[in-house]
This record gives structure tokens, sequence and C-alpha cells, in this order.
């Protein structure tokens, strides 16, 4: 691959998961703010794991609702700071967050893309601090057009949000899961509550996207409640795009994990820790898939982290990728 560097931006050339290539930033500065997420290679076999190679937006390390299952449990072990919900969140320096931003946004390109700030850290985690991440980094979103923000969250605070405009450079993305499953293993707002917040959001004017991930085929009525919460939502938002995932555990997450309740599900390895059945991961993707074309006539979905054969299976087109994390 070809790499150089303008400014304090280092580009590089990249081949993309429908074949092209295409020049494209590759970190800025040190890469601890702005870096491009490259842990799966481009897909070659059936078995391989497709996912576009977004930025991740690092403007902080941690999470406060410390789901059973979460991936931070595993990543956060290298910290000198054990990761617990005591030590919920490292912000990194404002300044640095914005010279950072300013950095890329000067630097030439005629590509747009998405920054995912909820990769490491749930995006709204910090509201309620006398700087709130949302109120820094919007204002500078609505100086440019080539880049969006991605606010990935399981919160419902998004009082600030309300107040922020304008805000068209900005994507509200809320993670949700059926009751029984929230309830059971989600240490967050209530499932009714991010819905709430969702709809207030997207009254406001922003484009809101649903992640419903992980899908847990629990209880045994579950597809029932993946309907109703489908119905939900289509009850209080119209979302510009729907990603489904399910469940998987790298061993790091499973090692660290408090609550290992929901490790009797993962029955498969894979590219990608420890999985569902494929079958059964299969069947959960259908019904809910289904549901969704069937019952609203919306077929903006993708899978996340999900490898060509299962896109295979489902008549979906893994080349045309539009998940979460892309324009």
């Amino acid at each position: 691959m070809r790499e150089f560097v303008m400014s304090s931006v280092k580009f590089d050339d990249y081949e993309l998961i429908d074949g092209t290539r295409r020049t494209l930033v590759k970190q800025v500065a040190d890469g601890s703010i702005i870096k491009r997420f490259e842990m799966t290679p481009i897909p070659r076999l059936a078995a391989d794991i497709v996912c576009p190679h977004f930025l991740e937006f690092k403007w902080a390390l941690g999470c406060p609702f410390d789901c059973a299952w979460c991936y931070l449990k595993g990543s956060l072990r290298y910290y000198s700071r054990k990761y617990s919900r005591k030590n919920m969140l490292t912000r990194k320096s404002p300044d640095r967050i914005k010279e950072h931003l300013m950095q890329l946004f000067r630097a030439p390109s005629n590509v747009r893309e998405v920054l995912n700030a909820g990769e490491v850290a749930d995006s709204l985690a910090d509201e309620n601090s006398s700087e709130p991440f949302t109120r820094l980094v919007i204002p500078l979103f609505e100086k440019q057009d080539r880049y969006k923000l991605m606010l990935l969250t399981k919160s419902s605070k998004v009082d600030n949000l309300l107040e922020i405009s304008p805000h068209n450079q900005v994507i509200v993305s809320f993670s949700l899961n059926s009751d029984p499953v929230a309830k059971k293993w989600e240490i967050a707002p209530a499932v009714a509550d991010r819905l709430k917040a969702a709809k207030r959001v997207l009254e406001a004017g922003y484009v809101v996207r649903i992640r419903i991930d992980p899908i847990v085929p629990y209880p045994d009525d579950w597809k029932v409640h993946y309907r109703t919460l489908v119905d939900s939502i289509f009850t209080n938002v119209y979302p510009d795009r729907i990603t489904i995932g399910s469940l998987r555990g790298l061993q790091s997450t499973i090692n660290e994990a408090t609550d290992k309740s929901w490790v009797e599900y993962l029955k498969e390895p894979s590219r990608w820790g420890r999985r569902i059945s494929s079958g059964l991961r299969r069947e959960t993707f259908q019904v809910v898939k289904d549901y969704i074309e069937d019952e609203y006539s919306y077929g903006k979905i993708a899978l996340c982290k999900e490898p060509v054969e299962m896109w295979q299976s489902l008549n979906m087109n893994w080349k045309d990728c539009r998940c979460n994390c892309t324009w």
C-alpha cells in the first residue's frame, strides 16, 4: 500500500470491500484519538468477516453501563487502572481532541466518512459533566461537510443534543435489545427510555440509526420479544438504517466478565471470538430481518461483523454493506 503524510494526517491506499481502491485517512497524529479500524482483513473467503474499515474517534475510554458481555472489559485490562463501574470513563484532553479534529478537517480529501465516537466509549457517557463531549465537538463538525460524527449510545440523556444547533453533521445511533435480554445482562437505561430519547432527537432533526445487537435467543419465546422490539422501534422512529448483530465473546472479554451466564450461548469458534452457532445465528437474523421487511417495508438493514457466508445465506449483498459505521 502507498502511504504518505500531509501535515500531521497520515493517508494510505486502501482496498475497499467492494473491490475498489481509495486513498483514505489512516490516522491523525499519533492515532491516539483518530485512527482507522483495520482489525478485519478485506474478505477473500466465505468465512471472512465483513466490516468496512471506519474511522474510530477515541475521545475517551470506558462506559458507565457495564453490560455483562461488553468487550471493553477485556480491552481495558491493559490500562493501569482496572476497569470497573467505580472507574467508568477516562476522557482525553479537550484541547487534544479539538486539535486532532481540526488537523483532520484541514487535510485535503474528497472522501466523505463517519467518525465513530462509540467504539471504545459510550458516546453520551459524560453528558452531565461541566464540558460535555457533544457541546465540545458538534460545533466543530458543523464547520465542514466531509465528516459526520456518529454518536453510538445506550444512554437516554439527550438534553444537550436538543439544545445544540445546527447539527447537520451528526448521526445518533441507539443500541437496543429485547426487554428480557436488556433486563438480564445490560446495566443501562430501559429500552423504552432509549426509544423515547431516539424519538426526541429525531424530532429535533437529527439522523437516527438503530443497532439491535447482540441478538440473543433468550428466553424460549425470543422471537416474540424481538418482534415486539421492532414494533417499538417503528412506533417511535423511522431509522436511517438498522444494523443487527449477534452475541460474540473474545476470550479476554470472557475472562474479565463477572457475570458469565451469557457464555453458555457461545458454541462456535470464529475469527472474531466465540459465537452462537451458525445455524441459530442465521435463524435469529432471519426472524428479525423478515419481520422488519414484511411488517414495515423497510430494507436498509446490515449485519455487524458477520462472515461473507452469513450475508449470502440471507440473500444480502455484503459488497454493498451500508452498516452503522459507514456514510
